[in-house]
């Protein structure tokens, strides 16, 4: 997709115009406003007669609309003012963009916010995002696609008095995250059997290659040499032993030595639950177990071309969870890359197993903070549902930093607890660890057995679970894979970049 500026929004030829209006005043508020008087007129009628409301995600399409010489004017509703976002105005735009390209459009138009919002400044970013994110379907598969749907170019025009070169920079950032969102949410899509670890690591590489990332891979001798006792034991069941450990290196020869923020994705390619098999319904959606390494992977493809004063390392340890002879068994005892010891009372709570280990390596290889994202208990979508990413973490600064992030990104990001009074509930008879704490608290029992292999260095854990998928479309996305997280990492990234680090202090 082509997103380029436009000059005179009225003679702007297009086969169609969006603009988005409030509740309050429809027709004539948000960027309805920039409309001439001639279109606002027909406007008024619509809402006179009940047709145009500016209630969220409602379209009205005119034809050859008065005072535009674009073929139609799409005026989709964006609800009440006071509720309007970053989150809300990438859905509408993303809904504007999917309503006009079903029927066939290829070429549209977008009018940015002028001067009289507190969000006109973002609105570049947050558009450009959303109807990239919107041009998706992930429907490779299909073979009797009816009709190409895909946005070729989308021409946004700036109403205020922001400089278009910045209106433009905006513009890229928004598309890079968005197309980069999409890129995670191609792989979260992909059946397994054509994202093995092994392709998932090849995917990795060629990407690093692309954009200039150091990549490395480690295959599975090397893993059991690193004395990878955790990640290893998840890998050992699958019958082609296919376990690949990704690192890529984003070091820029400007950044400061401190910090160095490490990303770790679980990278469970499908997730069978091992010997503690899964049930067979819904067992087809382990496919997408690998959602936090994919969450990673592609906030690496954004930083390594909006290049961010900041060194970054992500750590990917990709496998899959299969029942075999080779596989391990509840009641066996594993000894972490760390040196503590977990009892593994449930192979299905193999997530966390692998994340020990990477946590533990990302510390070696000198990161300073620690985010993970891992699609880690269905706990947490009993507590939040699909709604909610839970965020988990020892240190305050550094959650408050990663809360803060996504509020600013547009993502819904919430805290849950970590307490000492939840360490018994985890604590194994014969080893240091078991890998359940049982069912209640469930999600966060997790968090913090995961959170132990942080040791002292800062870590927010993202349960994305609930999160990296939708079951249903919505007017601004398609079914499938979210990407979630993606923008909320690189706002994080790119603030501590221009902020000359993360000031936040080592101690739990």
């Amino acid at each position: 997709m082509k997103i380029e500026l436009g000059k005179d929004l009225e003679k702007a030829s297009l086969p169609a115009l969006a603009v988005f209006t409030f509740e309050e005043d429809a027709g004539k508020s948000g960027t309805a406003s920039s409309l001439p008087a001639a279109t606002q007129k027909k406007l008024e009628g619509l809402k006179s007669v009940g047709e145009l409301s500016g209630k969220a995600f409602q379209c009205v399409l005119l034809h050859s609309p008065d005072g535009l010489n674009c073929e139609r004017l799409l005026v989709i509703g964006a609800g009440k003012k006071e509720k309007f976002s970053g989150l809300l105005h990438r859905r509408v735009a993303g809904a504007a963009a999917r309503f006009l390209r079903a029927k066939s459009m290829h070429e549209i138009g977008w009018v940015l916010e002028g001067d009289s919002t507190a969000h006109a400044a973002s609105s570049p970013q947050w558009a450009a995002e959303g109807v990239v994110l919107a041009d998706f379907d992930g429907e490779n598969y299909r073979t009797n696609k009816e009709k190409n749907l895909s946005l070729d170019r989308v021409v946004m025009f700036p109403t205020g008095s922001q400089k278009q070169e910045e209106v433009r920079q905006a513009v890229e950032r928004g598309r890079i995250i968005g197309e980069a969102q999409n890129w995670a949410r191609e792989l979260v899509n992909e059946p397994s059997n054509s994202l093995t670890p092994t392709i998932l690591a090849e995917k990795a590489e060629g990407m690093a290659k692309q954009h200039g990332l150091k990549a490395e891979v480690v295959g599975p001798k090397q893993i059991q040499a690193l004395k990878m006792g955790a990640f290893w034991s998840v890998a050992q069941g699958s019958p082609e032993v296919p376990a690949r450990l990704i690192v890529l290196r984003y070091e820029p020869a400007d950044a400061p030595a401190s910090p160095v923020i490490g990303l770790v994705g679980k990278g469970v390619t499908f997730d069978t639950g091992g010997i503690s098999i899964k049930p067979s319904d819904s067992m087809h959606e382990m496919k997408t177990d690998m959602a936090g390494a994919a969450t990673m992977l592609a906030v690496m493809q954004v930083i390594a071309q909006l290049k961010p004063r900041v060194k970054v390392i992500a750590v990917v340890p990709a496998t899959d969870n299969m029942p075999s002879g080779t596989a391990q068994k509840p009641g066996d005892v594993q000894t972490s890359l760390s040196g503590k010891t977990i009892e593994v009372l449930n192979t299905d709570a193999e997530g966390r197993l692998l994340l020990a280990d990477a946590l533990t390596y990302a510390n070696q290889l000198g990161c300073t903070h620690l985010v993970d994202a891992a699609t880690l208990t269905g706990a947490v979508m009993i507590a939040l549902g699909g709604i909610y990413t839970g965020v988990f973490g020892w240190n305050q600064e550094w959650v408050d930093r990663v809360l803060a992030s996504a509020r600013h990104a547009g993502e819904k990001f919430w805290h849950m607890p970590v307490d000492e009074e939840y360490r018994p509930q985890y604590r194994s008879a014969i080893a240091d660890f078991a890998n359940t704490g049982g069912r209640y608290g469930g999600a966060i029992t997790a968090a913090m057995f995961v959170g132990e292999f942080a040791d002292k260095t800062p870590w927010v854990h993202l349960d994305i679970a609930g999160t990296r998928w939708l079951n249903e479309e919505k007017p601004y996305m398609a079914k499938g894979a979210t990407g979630v997280g993606v923008a909320t990492l690189t706002r994080l990234l790119t603030d501590i970049a221009k902020q000359g680090g993360a000031k936040v202090s080592r101690a739990k």
